[in-house]
């Protein structure tokens, strides 16, 4: 039994650590009583195991690693290199490849590290005297960076670059950071310093301009799964390539973490990875919820809608998880709509068919306003009191935008039956269960005609003013309403009812309407009956005209009996060149523009024009 191990010997208080055969010490000892303990570990977890060892294994950093192969093949090394970037994208580990390529006396003729030579020995046994690490994080003092500058003097033993690798830079203090800038900016010529950080912002500006900085990204959804499906296949786990991208989606552009995920969930399933069991032992929405989700509002399926919603919530889910989710799922509608962003579209090819097939049933200005609806649903969720209500809410505007607009059309109906009930002059019979019949009877006043002069004033056209007067009926037969023949318009009645309209704007308080329309002109077209309002450009907004058609054709059934023709037309801007007035002079002379007679009053009177 001749193997290297550890082993702890227990005996009352004896305690001996040895590394020699157990059962040669047992016979040398003679203990009576002997406890072994083997400290063995067999499993090494998949980020140091598969920890790229060449340039060519990196993942997912081309720009890095071609750029750093170019310049030890061209011999431009720099002295000082910042690599920073998030977390687990392959920062220490590129610094660990350019330490060792750079010392390897036999490099591959694609500048790789062959692994064999004494130098890469030593590195790969970590017992190299020429690289060193240290960890920033809790070496941060001075002291810890002036032994660092004593250790640069001595050469290096062997091999031809002499390399530190401080890792967590950032976590230097201000005074660390000064003390370490005349090395770092001119260092002996066989020291390389290689900086890794994950908060760039942090480093101060000195350091920054002695070093050549290179920014590691996120590493792509279709890069980490491809190295999963890589890993997996070396281990013989059976796995779904569904399962292996919400894996590489759940870690967030970081490789470490997709291979800490990828354990756990080797574990959890027992070597056999499906989708089910990596969204179960993850906490992940399926992808079917939010295809059912979107299926049910598209419908107008309001109940289906919410029960949906419930099945999650007692599945122990986060409501504000379920509207990210839904946001990025309404998103991935998006994208397929044109096929120029598909690509943006990061979920397996099956999942990628669902999506497209969905995304043709709406619109992109449908999905817009779904997703306004959700980022106000987002934005509030933790300042809602009531956060499951807050969440159905924004599925029920959600539902109602895509609401069918036979519906509207059907209230539209009802409304303007109502208008033309309410301004019939005839009787109409409204009946209640239980209650005797009820007439209502509606008198409407006539318009007022012009004055002597032939002008209209607005003064005269104070609205139309109605009376309903409930008289009891003791017919038992209902009369159904019935609609009004509409009268003819002719140029003056028009118009006055126009004007009439304004006056009623400004009585009702809708300020803003009555001020764009005092501004517009009203034309009388003989030909076609029709009345044109040209609005001037300065307040012309074509996505109200429906609502101002409908406001003035309501009031004209409703005062003139008649149904308008109308245009809403956009016309000049307004130039305007007033004086505005300030002081007493100006009040003067806009009194006397207003009204000559006022000069001569004051020149009979001799008062003076100039105070």
């Amino acid at each position: 039994m001749g193997f290297y191990a550890s082993y702890m010997l227990k005996h009352t208080d004896c305690k001996i650590t040895a590394t020699i055969n157990p059962q040669l010490l047992c016979s040398i000892l003679g203990f009576p009583k002997l406890h072994l303990i083997l400290m063995e570990n067999h499993f090494i977890v998949s980020a140091r195991k598969y920890r790229p060892a060449t340039f060519d294994t990196v993942v997912g950093q081309e720009h890095i690693t071609t750029t750093l192969k170019n310049a030890i093949t061209n011999n431009q090394l720099a002295q000082a290199f910042l690599f920073c970037g998030p977390r687990g994208v392959g920062k220490t580990t590129c610094a660990r490849i350019l330490a060792k390529t750079i010392n390897c006396t036999q490099r591959t003729a694609d500048c790789e590290p062959c692994n064999e030579c004494e130098s890469c020995t030593t590195f790969n046994n970590s017992t190299s005297f020429n690289i060193y690490e240290l960890d920033a994080a809790s070496n941060n003092s001075v002291d810890d960076i002036r032994g660092l500058v004593d250790q640069v003097r001595v050469p290096p033993q062997g091999s031809k670059y002499k390399v530190y690798i401080i890792d967590e830079v950032h976590m230097l203090s201000s005074q660390a950071f000064n003390a370490f800038l005349k090395t770092l900016e001119e260092p002996p010529s066989y020291a390389i310093f290689i900086l890794a950080t994950t908060e760039k912002h942090k480093i101060i500006p000195t350091i920054l301009s002695r070093c050549q900085i290179f920014d590691f990204k996120r590493i792509r959804v279709i890069d980490i799964a491809t190295h999963l499906k890589y890993i997996a296949q070396k281990e013989n786990i059976s796995f779904d390539e569904q399962a292996l991208h919400i894996i590489a989606e759940k870690a967030d552009g970081a490789l470490r973490d997709a291979l800490s995920i990828f354990d756990q969930t080797s574990s959890f399933t027992n070597q056999n990875i499906t989708y089910q069991n990596v969204i179960e032992n993850l906490n992940i929405l399926d992808y079917d919820y939010f295809f059912k989700m979107m299926e049910n509002i598209s419908s107008f399926k309001i109940a289906e809608s919410l029960l949906i919603y419930d099945d999650v919530m007692r599945k122990g889910f986060d409501g504000h998880q379920f509207v990210v989710g839904l946001s990025e799922h309404i998103r991935n509608l998006m994208v397929c709509k044109d096929p120029k962003t598909v690509s943006l579209l990061e979920v397996v090819e099956t999942v990628g068919v669902k999506y497209k097939a969905q995304s043709d049933a709406f619109s992109g200005l449908l999905l817009l306003r779904y997703l306004g609806v959700l980022n106000d649903c987002d934005t509030g969720y933790k300042q809602a009191r009531n956060q499951r209500l807050h969440v159905e809410l924004a599925l029920l505007r959600m539902a109602y935008l895509s609401a069918p607009k036979t519906e509207d059309a059907d209230k539209k109906k009802i409304t303007d039956l109502k208008v033309e009930a309410l301004t019939s002059n005839e009787n109409i019979e409204l009946v209640a269960p239980g209650s005797s019949n009820i007439t209502v009877q509606t008198q409407t006043d006539t318009l007022p005609k012009p004055n002597a002069g032939g002008g209209l004033k607005l003064g005269n056209f104070r609205g139309v003013k109605e009376s309903i007067v409930p008289i009891v009926n003791t017919k038992k037969e209902v009369i159904e309403p019935e609609m009004t023949t509409s009268s003819v318009l002719d140029e003056f009645t028009t118009i006055a009812t126009f004007k009439n309209f304004i006056t009623h704007l400004n009585d009702t308080g809708k300020n803003a309407l009555h001020f764009i329309l005092s501004k517009s002109t009203a034309l009388w077209d003989q030909e076609k009956k029709e009345l044109n309002i040209i609005i001037p450009s300065d307040y012309y907004r074509p996505e109200e005209n429906l609502n101002y058609k409908i406001d003035i054709q309501a009031f004209f059934k409703k005062s003139a009996k008649a149904t308008l023709g109308l245009n809403i037309k956009e016309g000049d801007k307004i130039h305007v060149d007033e004086k505005i007035i300030y002081t007493g002079r100006d009040k003067i002379e806009f009194m006397i523009n207003q009204n000559p007679a006022i000069k001569i009053m004051m020149e009979k009177l001799g008062l003076d024009l100039m105070f």
